[in-house]
């Protein structure tokens, strides 16, 4: 988002790639983690297509110096009872799903570049229903030209449907599984902050590091089956994910 007001003549084409590396949770809200790894493919046409492995396949239909506004198609990965057979046994599997996004951005000025953002998926099957996010996002003190940081907090909201097919548990599942029924309720489901840093090694390369924590909340800690649920009394954010990728970078 500040790459058209800090850098007014960027080319045409912009082409990243690279591999990445991501411990994140077993499913949302467990304790235990696994690691996925994988490439890094970023592609960028005058700011107004792109095409990414985290941001899907978009376009920003609405667009300026301090603004964006677009859409995109990517896909959740969906969850296996396999993934953490303690405690997802009997609950089913979520199927991989295509998810549409709109989303819109936001930058208060050069010289205090608070970045707004927002979004609004819609999962297609799958997880089911609608989440949205809204965070903002900084650059921290001691960035510069060679090494650029950012945090900031975000809210994570969804609805009914959503949250019972991630969160709730239905009667066939109680039996299978030994959990309660429990039927969860739409509506903010997750505070988080994350932190960003990109070291520029050269003008090809750069290394990319990723720390976000999370706290679910409603429905998401209530549920039977989330770390958050079985340990009511632990006060402390559960991690959520993180990612560290290395790219090499080519500017058509």
């Amino acid at each position: 988002m500040l790459i058209p007001l800090f850098e007014p003549n960027i080319p045409d084409w912009r082409v990243q790639t690279g591999i990445a590396a991501e411990p994140r949770p077993a499913y949302e809200g467990s304790r235990n983690y696994r690691t996925l790894a994988g490439p890094v493919v970023d592609i960028r046409y005058r700011d107004l297509y792109f095409a990414s492995a985290g941001e899907g396949i978009g376009l920003n239909f609405i667009r300026g110096e301090k603004y964006r506004v677009g859409a995109a198609v990517g896909y959740d990965l969906g969850r296996r009872e396999s993934d953490d057979l303690n405690h997802l046994k009997g609950l089913g599997n979520i199927e991989v799903a295509p998810v549409f996004k709109l989303f819109g951005s936001y930058v208060v000025s050069k010289e205090f570049p608070l970045v707004l953002r927002a979004d609004v998926r819609r999962f297609v099957g799958g997880a089911d229903g609608w989440v949205g996010d809204v965070e903002a996002y900084l650059p921290l003190p001691g960035s510069s030209q060679k090494l650029v940081m950012f945090a900031g907090p975000s809210l994570t909201f969804a609805d009914r449907r959503h949250m019972q097919t991630t969160f709730g548990v239905n009667e066939s599942q109680a039996k299978a599984s030994g959990y309660r029924e429990f039927a969860a309720k739409g509506g903010l489901n997750a505070a988080g902050l994350g932190i960003s840093a990109t070291w520029f090694m050269s003008r090809r390369w750069l290394v990319n590091a990723n720390l976000a924590v999370n706290r679910l909340l409603g429905s998401a800690r209530d549920s039977p089956f989330t770390y958050e649920k079985q340990n009511t009394e632990n006060t402390a954010l559960v991690l959520t994910g993180g990612a560290l990728s290395l790219s090499v970078v080519y500017s058509w």
